[in-house]
């Protein structure tokens, strides 16, 4: 898995390569840092085109610091009209809400990120964090990659016999 700092909706990356991750605390709904602007680079282009046609995108949620407090926490990637992320918000995919004991440490959440239909697409793209309870510590870094990485690789001690 490849991380662009140019498609990363939370946190960010140093020149050094070392990622720190955006505060996700307190009540409520906190909205990402950053957001992916879909506009055509042209003069005059404002018309969006659908991120999830063609090949498949997957969204990347990492836990830096895990919450210490709260409830439980819902990840939802959203499309708006506007960069702020306030303005004719639509949910394109979103998880459950996860209990807080079940977000330690370098947990990594995936989703994919479908197409927008039936929805029309809008301009741009962001992450909406939904925190139940008052949130606290919670630090993550969410980016856009073409393939996730194997979230958990099993591995056994040698010597063991197959038969």
């Amino acid at each position: 898995m490849i991380l662009d700092s140019a498609l990363l909706l939370s946190g960010s990356i140093s020149a050094a390569g070392v990622l720190t991750g955006q505060s996700v605390t307190g009540a409520g709904n906190v909205l990402s840092t950053n957001t992916i602007d879909l506009a055509p680079l042209t003069i005059g282009g404002n018309q969006a085109a659908d991120y999830g046609a063609g090949e498949q995108f997957e969204v990347v949620i990492s836990i830096l610091a895990a919450p210490t407090v709260g409830t439980s926490v819902q990840f939802q990637l959203i499309q708006a009209d506007d960069a702020a992320l306030t303005t004719n918000v639509q949910v394109i995919r979103q998880t459950d809400a996860f209990p807080i004991a079940s977000l330690p440490v370098n947990t990594v959440v995936p989703m994919t990120f479908d197409p927008v239909a039936p929805y029309p697409p809008k301009r741009y793209v962001g992450i909406r964090y939904v925190n139940v309870g008052a949130i606290a510590t919670l630090s993550v870094v969410a980016g856009v990659v073409k393939n996730a990485a194997a979230i958990k690789n099993t591995t056994y001690k040698s010597g063991f016999a197959v038969s």
